[in-house]
């Protein structure tokens, strides 16, 4: 997260989010220094081709694209829930179709690959929102998309690829999503190119949305929203 703002309050804010004290450190900064949060854009993202683990004991992928999300919303929603209107939008990707959940090794513990564990993690992002969103009703709405193929260095590194789409095109679709009153109301989809797409056939699934959420919340030590 490097910056927030609200009103005419602007604050910059760093932290690195392979670490859950971390996560928790920014939290608190943005509970300090902000009075509302009407916006939680998730967008941070690595592609690690080989096995890493965090400060924690996860899986680097894994860790900084789904878990730091799930731990910042959650301390967050304190914040988000004064704000009316308020909106989770989490970055995942088209990839997240190929992923695989094994509840049994999250972490890349029996199994490592560095796609594997990228639509993992872009997987998750989904289910996350989808789950989310059964539990707020709707406040916050939380919502997910694909922002296109675009020329990062993620995609550089971890695909060999230059990418189609501009940093602007890639940013449409979260735009939209955080400030677009088309679809303040909208929640648990999946928008690429600014519309509701298809999901992973898991995100039908609402036993094993649960069961996902719940097991993430307990990897980051928080208590799970009540269903």
């Amino acid at each position: 997260m490097e910056a927030a703002r609200s009103g005419s309050v602007a604050a910059q804010l760093c932290a690195d989010l392979a670490s859950l004290a971390e996560v928790r450190r920014l939290a608190a900064e943005v509970q300090a220094k902000l009075p509302r949060l009407d916006v939680l854009l998730a967008n941070a993202g690595v592609f690690k081709k080989s096995l890493e683990r965090t400060v924690d004991g996860f899986e680097a992928t894994f860790a900084v694209n789904h878990l730091s999300h799930l731990l910042l919303c959650h301390e967050l929603m304190p914040m988000l829930r004064r704000s009316a209107g308020s909106r989770v939008v989490v970055v995942s990707s088209m990839a997240h179709g190929q992923g695989r959940v094994d509840f049994d090794d999250l972490t890349g513990e029996k199994h490592f690959s560095g796609y594997g564990a990228y639509a993992l993690s872009k997987l998750a992002n989904v289910l996350f929102t989808v789950e989310l969103a059964r539990r707020t009703q709707g406040h916050p709405t939380a919502n997910s998309l694909h922002p296109g193929v675009v020329g990062t260095n993620l995609l550089r590194e971890g695909f060999g690829s230059s990418g189609r789409e501009s940093l602007s095109e890639g940013a449409e679709t979260s735009v939209y999503l955080c400030l677009s009153p088309d679809v303040a109301d909208k929640s648990g989809a999946y928008f690429v190119r600014k519309s509701p797409a298809p999901m992973h056939k898991l995100a039908a699934d609402e036993s094993a949305t649960a069961r996902f959420y719940e097991r993430s919340c307990e990897l980051v030590g928080v208590a799970p929203l009540p269903e």
